[in-house]
């Protein structure tokens, strides 16, 4: 049961061969046993998911239910859920219960699908390791080959949608992608991910992090499975501003049309000094097989990239920094009882808020306040707009591009982590097509030296998401990536 993907568990479900009360308690079981090790979930809804499975296996005995019935799935805990807590990973949220749906799950219910519980991740989705929880870091399932103890991160900030997605714990997962958030722990949980284009989904009901950054997408074992999320996930929606009216293509109808006189671009800057020899052997090797599935490979340059990554840690913590001030103790949330009214402020965000939240509220500040507002924020935003053409122009050449996921394979706990910086450049490959609001989706393509995944990333034009995953099923079928992480359920 563990072995099906969403398209095999939803055919088998249609057939009746299975049920979804069978499905969902098989996964619950995974749940249980796994996640006391792995800590995905901050939050199980086993009984929400018994009730909601009985009500598909009614659906599809009337011959009715929606693209997702029967699906049981993990849910980040950045979207809200109606009457199921919601904390961001962040204690300043530790009591809040929702009373509305987010717009992206209430489309997922909507179709059928089957809420096993809220995923960890890092807090408000600050992080690259899933090690900023306030609930705990989350631990991959997957170990290196040279039989060591070290436990490894799942990346993140959706560490704990990818750890479930990989270790058997749910059929799929949301995410969320500010700057790679889904996209690098993809890369290292061995499973397929995407960033649609900015405005695809919409933001409503989701906590945000940095406004014009934040994209909802989902994380599956496969890229068809991710398509057939993402069709649900998708949509206009008349409660975000920036949500796009535009329909939504048959996304895994996409899966099967080729790449057949497809122009793919290789951006020289993505060439990273001292980028590990392995990594750029794997980004040839896609480049080969697309070149062999029928597709040009065109040299490209996008000259902005290396301004990429500083221009979005400015933009990023201005925005957490604002988004993050209401958070405040009087209106909902945590509270620390203070002297006065400055005085509970400060104490119980002082509480509520970890590390690196605080310091990505500290930066963000500064770089608004005034006397820096000019030398800062809004150059950044100037620089921000010079990668959108940077990217509008080489969209005239090609039809999408190929790169690396991220600068290396799942490191470990402690590692790489006396250092900020060392974290924020495993954003270094993602963060680009984030600024420019394209889509861009990482798919898992091969192992390293120690047996762990590594991850191929392809963006392409906006709103073209439908040649995103027609190149991404290309490299998954010539990738034939069917490693399997330590632990897992049913193994």
């Amino acid at each position: 049961m563990f072995d099906l993907t969403i398209a095999q568990a939803r055919d088998a479900l249609r057939a009746r061969k299975l049920s979804a009360a069978e499905l969902t308690e098989a996964y619950i079981g995974a749940v249980e046993a796994l996640n006391p090790s792995l800590n995905a979930y901050i939050t199980v809804t086993q009984d929400l998911a018994r009730k909601q499975a009985a009500a598909a296996d009614k659906a599809l005995a009337a011959g009715q239910g929606g693209a997702l019935t029967g699906i049981p799935l993990a849910i980040k805990d950045l979207f809200c859920t109606e009457g199921v807590r919601t904390t961001a990973a962040s204690r300043i949220l530790e009591p809040f219960i929702p009373p509305y749906e987010s717009t992206v799950s209430g489309n997922l219910l909507r179709d059928g699908a089957i809420f096993l519980g809220k995923a960890n991740m890092d807090e408000f989705a600050m992080g690259s390791s899933n090690i900023t929880s306030a609930y705990g870091a989350v631990e991959s399932p997957w170990k290196r080959a040279d039989g060591g103890n070290a436990i490894l991160v799942p990346g993140g900030s959706s560490g704990g949608s990818a750890a479930a997605v990989s270790a058997r714990m749910a059929l799929g997962a949301t995410g969320t992608d500010t700057g790679g958030s889904i996209r690098q722990p993809a890369s290292f949980c061995g499973i397929a991910g995407i960033k649609p284009t900015y405005g695809r989904c919409s933001r409503w009901g989701v906590v945000a992090f940095a406004s014009s950054l934040d994209q909802a997408g989902p994380l599956a074992r496969t890229v068809e499975d991710c398509a057939i999320l993402l069709g649900s996930m998708a949509g206009f929606d008349p409660k975000d501003s920036t949500s796009a009216d535009l329909a939504v293509p048959d996304f895994a109808a996409a899966c099967q049309r080729g790449v057949k006189g497809l122009r793919i671009g290789v951006p020289r800057e993505y060439t990273m000094d001292g980028m590990p020899r392995e990594i750029s052997t794997l980004w040839q090797q896609g480049l080969g097989w697309l070149r062999d599935a029928g597709a040009e490979i065109v040299d490209v340059s996008l000259p902005h990239t290396k301004y990429g990554l500083a221009t979005y840690y400015i933009v990023a913590p201005a925005e957490a920094s604002s988004n993050l001030a209401r958070y405040d103790g009087v209106r909902f949330g945590a509270r620390q009882d203070g002297e006065d009214l400055r005085d509970l402020y400060e104490r119980t965000r002082a509480a509520g808020f970890g590390p690196e939240v605080r310091r990505r509220i500290m930066i963000g500040t500064y770089v608004l306040s005034a006397g820096y507002y000019d030398a800062y924020y809004l150059r950044a935003q100037k620089v921000r707009a010079l990668i959108l053409r940077d990217f509008t122009e080489v969209f005239g050449k090609v039809d999408a591009l190929l790169t690396p996921t991220a600068p290396s394979a799942a490191f470990a706990q402690g590692e790489n982590m006396d250092d900020p910086i060392k974290m924020y450049l495993n954003d270094v490959f993602t963060v680009p097509a984030s600024m420019a609001g394209v889509p861009a989706m990482s798919i898992p393509a091969g192992l390293d030296a120690q047996g762990l995944p590594l991850g191929l990333q392809v963006i392409g034009k906006p709103f073209d998401e439908e040649t995103v995953f027609a190149v991404s099923a290309a490299i998954e079928r010539a990738a034939g990536f069917s490693a399997l992480p330590t632990i897992r359920a049913g193994a």
